[in-house]
């Protein structure tokens, strides 16, 4: 990890982002190398800010097409680690179908999707993981199913094709969670090294900024609240079904 960098991010983001981003980097370099073998393909938002971070290749796609691009690096590049760092504007929105078609090809790299229910970088509209009731820049009143339709759960949908390898969905809202979540990057980076195919760690987290909450309060909305929406939980793991 670089140090010494002026953050660009608001402290609360700063937060949830350097937790994901370690998780990675201790899945990618376990024993504290520099990372040559692992390139990054970051979608556009917070996510994409990820990059003043890290010392490993990245590259950033236009908006919603980080699981294209990845697929050009990865086939490009078969002996790299490559994988994709998505909020849920970019993957479940702009991006669904370049996330539906790689998955439904079964695309040999791995995908980080931070589910925080909102856009995050671009002003707070309402995302495809928005609640319901949830308000939003573009939802002042809360999202409302009549208008809006209800919060889409990208593992769930990701389910119901058939070449997705393994899809699982965390938290760090809890030490116990990160570790799980550890577990949970590593076992999709390994399955990467494998061969196996298309994997997907999904991790419900919080946006104090444009949830309007301090990061206390916003803590307490994600356990009441995110997390009954989006079970944690393994949704699919090829490896104990037998493939």
């Amino acid at each position: 990890m670089q140090s010494k960098k002026k953050t660009i991010l608001a402290v609360a983001a700063l937060v949830v982002i350097a937790a994901v981003l370690l998780l990675v980097w201790r899945a990618v370099t376990p024993k504290g190398e520099a990372g040559e073998k692992t390139i990054t393909v970051h979608g556009v938002g917070c996510c994409g800010l990820a990059m003043e971070y890290v010392t490993y290749d990245c590259t950033t796609s236009p908006h919603g097409r980080a699981c294209a691009v990845a697929t050009g690096v990865k086939r490009a590049n078969p002996d790299k680690i490559v994988f994709t760092y998505q909020g849920d504007g970019d993957l479940a929105s702009i991006g669904l179908a370049e996330t539906l078609s790689a998955a439904n090809r079964g695309e040999n790299f791995t995908v980080i999707f931070v589910n925080n229910g909102i856009y995050g970088m671009t002003g707070g509209q309402m995302a495809p993981t928005t609640l319901v009731g949830m308000k939003a820049t573009t939802a002042p009143k809360g999202r409302d199913p009549k208008e809006h339709g209800y919060p889409m759960h990208m593992c769930e949908i990701l389910n119901q094709l058939t070449a997705p390898y393994y899809l699982e969905r965390t938290s760090c809202n809890t030490p116990a969670n990160v570790n799980k979540t550890k577990a949970a990057i590593k076992k999709a980076f390994q399955n990467q090294l494998d061969g196996k195919g298309f994997s997907m760690v999904e991790i419900v987290t919080s946006c104090p900024t444009n949830w309007g909450l301090d990061p206390l309060e916003s803590l307490n909305f994600l356990n009441e609240n995110m997390l009954k929406e989006y079970p944690l939980g393994v949704v699919r793991d090829r490896s104990k079904e037998g493939e």
